[in-house]
């Protein structure tokens, strides 16, 4: 009997087989979907502005990565497209724990301490072991995901240096404690790593641990004016939205006070995940950033303009005629706005082009065609929640009941709130007539 030959087979290339690697992006994904969700969370807690409109855009990022990871997982264990958690779930509770932080400081602290290193080695580990040849396909979008874990390292390294160093001592003492437990406690089963989670021996709540709630008022940057109602257009009768500069500095103030919207977008994937499940926070990520980018569009122009922080009024109307409402109602006023507002768009796109306003035309042009995609999301997850919890409002109805809340909310304004934001826009107004050059 002759003994059966074969070629040489071992190679570095075939470390990794098809099932482990779809198991170590599975895991990937969780922990990126537990990320995006608690980062959507906690906008509305979060005052400065540069982080709460940047934040988003670090969210949106984890959101596209994790949807690459999940559609490599399903190509890698074809025909099936189940995603169940599987052996990673000491794992994800760790992550999970961090939406509990007790401060702001301390999330951020822990974004910038512990998941996202933890995340970015774990996949420079992945990228130094991968097959090129086999997995390129993987390869190539966890190159993009390492380029933005490294970015956003930095970014939130600064921003907790900024926050720890304007909070009180025992705020501070509290975030870094909080870290530090979150680091341990993800040291104690092997950290996130290519491997299997070791047996998670230390189980409960962390010290600090603080249950997490939506915010009834959102938090707001104080270098702002602080006010309910921003503009007197919406609570003065006959005071006009304004043209030329009018309309320039209205339009650069909408823009800025979408930081509501930001919060909503927010507050409704943390809200909806469960619900509507992954297709809606990854569009819903999208729709955060976009409207992250909208109030970075208005703060930018002001700036440029030279309008002081102190005079720029920041408000939170929308949000509170929300009050006591099912967070579902923070999603339909989003998609109340984006269908209320955007006929006027490219109308007001024109007049700034007429006055040779570059740089509101190019931000209100740009504002429009995210509008019409948030249109097409606010209808369709509207009608998916509705058909999946048939004693919630239809997208009409919501609709409807928001335009009352707010009308609502706009009858308690009072003479005094009255006469103080008009004050606030004539103030920002005269500033801009002397910043102003002939049209």
């Amino acid at each position: 009997m002759h003994s059966q030959k074969s070629l040489p087979g071992a190679s570095s290339r075939a470390k990794r087989m098809r099932l482990d690697t779809a198991s170590m992006l599975k895991r990937f994904f969780f922990i990126e979907k537990s990320l995006v969700i608690a980062q959507s969370a906690w906008l509305a807690k979060i005052p400065q502005f540069e982080i709460k409109t940047l934040l988003p855009k670090m969210t949106w990022e984890d959101a596209v990565n994790a949807n690459e990871l999940r559609e490599r997982v399903f190509e890698l264990h074809y025909p099936s497209r189940l995603m169940n958690m599987g052996d990673n779930q000491d794992l994800i509770d760790i992550v999970e724990e961090a939406i509990h932080a007790p401060s702001p400081e301390a999330f951020i602290l822990s974004l910038a301490e512990v998941f996202k290193p933890a995340l970015l080695a774990a996949y420079q580990q992945y990228l130094a072991e991968a097959d090129e040849i086999a997995d390129g396909p993987t390869i190539r979008f966890l190159n993009a995901a390492v380029a933005d874990k490294h970015a956003q390292v930095d970014t939130l390294r600064t921003f907790a240096d900024e926050m720890l160093a304007q909070t009180d001592d025992a705020t501070r003492t509290n975030a870094r404690a909080w870290s530090a437990a979150l680091g341990r406690r993800l040291m104690q089963i092997g950290g996130i790593t290519l491997d299997e989670a070791l047996p998670l021996q230390e189980r409960g709540a962390l010290p600090g641990h603080t249950e997490y709630h939506l915010p009834e008022v959102p938090a707001r940057d104080k270098r702002f004016y602080p006010c309910q109602f921003y503009w007197p257009d919406v609570i003065v009768p006959n005071y006009p939205y304004g043209e030329g500069l009018r309309l320039q500095l209205r339009s650069a103030v909408s823009h800025v006070n979408e930081v509501w919207a930001v919060e909503a977008a927010g507050a409704a994937i943390h809200a909806f995940a469960d619900l509507l499940g992954w297709a809606f926070v990854h569009q819903a990520a999208r729709w955060c950033y976009d409207e992250s980018r909208h109030a970075r569009m208005g703060f930018d122009r002001l700036q440029q303009w030279g309008i002081p922080l102190g005079e720029v009024p920041l408000g939170t109307y929308i949000y509170d005629s929300t009050k006591g409402q099912h967070v579902l109602y923070l999603l339909g006023m989003l998609a109340y706005f984006e269908t209320k507002n955007i006929g006027k768009k490219s109308s007001r796109a024109k007049a700034f082009s007429e006055m040779n306003d570059s740089t509101s035309q190019h931000d209100m042009e740009f504002d429009w065609a995210d509008e019409t995609l948030h249109a097409h999301y606010g209808a369709t997850w509207l009608d998916k929640i509705h058909e999946l919890r048939p004693e919630f409002p239809d997208y009409n109805s919501l609709k409807d009941r928001c335009n009352e809340l707010v009308a609502d909310l706009i009858a308690t304004a009072t003479d005094a709130q009255r006469a103080e934001i008009t004050t606030v826009a004539e103030v920002m107004l005269r500033r801009a007539e002397g910043l102003s050059i002939p049209v």
